[in-house]
């Protein structure tokens, strides 16, 4: 037996004696693990966001315990088998990679994209955005979103086009805020941050990631005005605080 299918096997015994004997594990549901399975998800988006390639490893195999797990319920429960999930997700593949495992031709990863969004609407799939969970954060959704319907040719032609949309969101916020209205202000808001984040995939880049890195280089540089101020912080002010920020950069 392949090493791979070895330690897969392995652990789907584990799984069915623990099921049948930790009182812990025999109580789970499907509901009771789905928060346990986010924090896990979050764990390894946390490993990779570091390099953390030990962490990666250690969280891949968190979570393909959990996918064993649900496996497991839903064949106690007559749903699906673990091997019916595997076989589906191995169809599914061969039928929307038809430039690997059929005669289709393509030259590039947006052709690839397109094709498989194509695929799932011949599928039965009503819209190209069916398949965007309503529980994604919202800058992940609006990204993906944007992404799906680009496939479908709903897309700004050049770059420059886009940057144009975000000055003219931003002055449209401006406005509103001009104007004091709080519901056109939020609607405002959120169109810059939308229009943002196309031009940020324009741009080839994660927002996400981006926003990550941002939120880490602040609070490293406002723990750095915690560890060496000379008093409270209540008891200074703006500048000096400031002056200590400017600081931090160099360190």
């Amino acid at each position: 037996m392949d090493v791979r299918a070895k330690a897969f096997m392995r652990l789907v015994k584990i799984m069915d004696e623990l099921r049948e004997q930790c009182p812990w594990d025999k109580k789970q549901t499907i509901h009771t693990l789905r928060k346990l399975t986010i924090e896990e998800m979050y764990e390894l988006v946390d490993a990779i966001s570091d390099d953390d390639y030990p962490g990666i490893k250690e969280e891949i195999g968190d979570i393909f315990l959990h996918l064993v797990f649900y496996a497991k319920i839903g064949t106690e429960k007559g749903a699906f088998t673990l091997d019916e999930a595997l076989n589906a997700i191995c169809d599914k593949l061969i039928k929307r990679h038809p430039h690997i495992y059929g005669d289709t031709k393509v030259s590039s990863d947006a052709e690839v994209k397109k094709n498989w969004e194509q695929i799932k609407l011949s599928e039965g799939k009503k819209s190209v955005l069916q398949g965007v969970p309503k529980a994604l954060p919202a800058m992940v959704k609006a990204y993906r979103l944007q992404e799906k319907t680009a496939t479908v040719g709903f897309e700004w032609d050049h770059i420059d086009q886009v940057w144009e949309k975000v000055e003219e969101e931003t002055q449209e916020l401006k406005d509103a805020i001009q104007n004091e209205s709080p519901d056109r202000v939020e609607e405002e808001f959120g169109d810059l941050l939308f229009a943002l984040i196309n031009y940020a995939r324009f741009l080839d880049l994660d927002p996400e990631a981006a926003l990550d890195k941002v939120n880490k280089k602040f609070k490293k540089r406002f723990e750095y005005i915690e560890d060496n101020a000379p008093k409270s912080l209540a008891e200074m002010s703006l500048a000096e605080m400031d002056a200590l920020w400017e600081e931090s950069k160099g360190q």
